[in-house]
């Protein structure tokens, strides 16, 4: 098994660190810029859904996690174990998915650009930064045990 790797100094914060920035920003941008305020599409349901999905995904995963007993922080060392039921049938990332689905909701809610570059840009952050390094974190502790995982869970949906 290969040393485990240091994490990125961006790993250390959190994504719903990460997702709060966004939305400051977007928030920011909203209020600087006259073009920023235009509301584009709002709605209400839209957001609640959302939102409410969003949530219950990543309080079920978070719970899921606390059941097996194994770390919520991304850039863990190591892990006590794969764990592979709850929302992890579904989706091997249900946390990042709610953060997605959340930040969605807020977007619906304020209906302007800015917050709707958020959902896009959470998701990129997750799936090009976070993900690759928790999944090779997996990939070295787990081996065929995650790559099976990984053949038949996938990645988002």
């Amino acid at each position: 098994m290969d040393a485990p790797t240091a994490p990125a100094w961006y790993l250390k914060l959190p994504p719903p660190v990460w997702t709060l920035a966004m939305l400051l920003c977007a928030w920011l941008l909203e209020r600087s810029f006259d073009w920023a305020g235009i509301v584009y599409f709002r709605s209400l349901p839209l957001a609640v859904i959302s939102a409410l999905a969003g949530i219950g995904l990543a309080v079920w995963a978070a719970r899921t996690f606390a059941a097996a007993g194994t770390e919520l922080n991304p850039t863990s060392p190591a892990n006590k174990q794969l764990v592979t039921r709850g929302p992890f049938r579904l989706t091997r990332n249900p946390m990042y998915l709610g953060l997605v689905l959340v930040s969605l909701g807020i977007a619906f809610y304020a209906g302007t650009l800015p917050f709707f570059a958020v959902p896009l840009l959470v998701f990129l952050v997750c799936n090009r930064a976070f993900i690759p390094f928790e999944e090779a974190k997996m990939q070295r502790q787990f081996d065929r045990q995650f790559a099976d995982y990984t053949r038949r869970t996938r990645r988002w949906l």
